[in-house]
């Protein structure tokens, strides 16, 4: 083989190799900051991780939003209207959070089964609910009705 050729097999299979590593970490990446969403029943049901970063999506149960202490902590319970999660987050809530509305937080499950919210997203306005959350109610709806999904 001519030293010419070898140096350019050489460069080819340097110029995949790289190419090979910037997917790999493009795609770790990418793996890292993927978030999933959950209902409220799967979460209840374990299939949520437990010590990865997720979406909760539901309904705030009418009642259920307390302060218990002065700070900013704030404690409330969503719903799917089949199984309840109880939801902690600590900072300033949306305008539009209230109660009997829809809502998707980002957090965590901790040890207790709690979820430690790191950001609460309330809907836009009165007929605007997330996708996920209404492809949740609606498929628990159907369930709890008796009807296939």
């Amino acid at each position: 083989m001519k030293p010419a050729r070898k140096q350019r097999l050489i460069l080819i299979g340097l110029m995949v190799l790289g190419a090979g590593l910037a997917t790999a970490f493009a795609l770790k990446s990418f793996n890292d900051n993927l978030m999933y969403f959950f209902p409220p029943t799967e979460v209840v049901e374990g299939k949520a991780p437990k010590d990865a970063l997720f979406r909760l999506g539901g309904m705030v149960i009418k009642g259920s939003v307390e302060r218990p202490e002065k700070g900013m902590m704030v404690r409330f319970k969503l719903t799917d209207f089949n199984k309840e999660v109880t939801v902690e987050y600590t900072g300033i809530l949306p305008d539009l959070f209230r109660e009997g509305q829809g809502i998707v937080a980002h957090g965590r499950l901790n040890a207790q089964g709690v979820f430690i919210a790191e950001e609460v997203l309330a809907k836009h306005d009165e007929n605007y609910m997330p996708p996920e959350v209404k492809a949740s109610l609606k498929k628990q709806l159907t369930l709890t009705s008796g009807q296939k999904p």
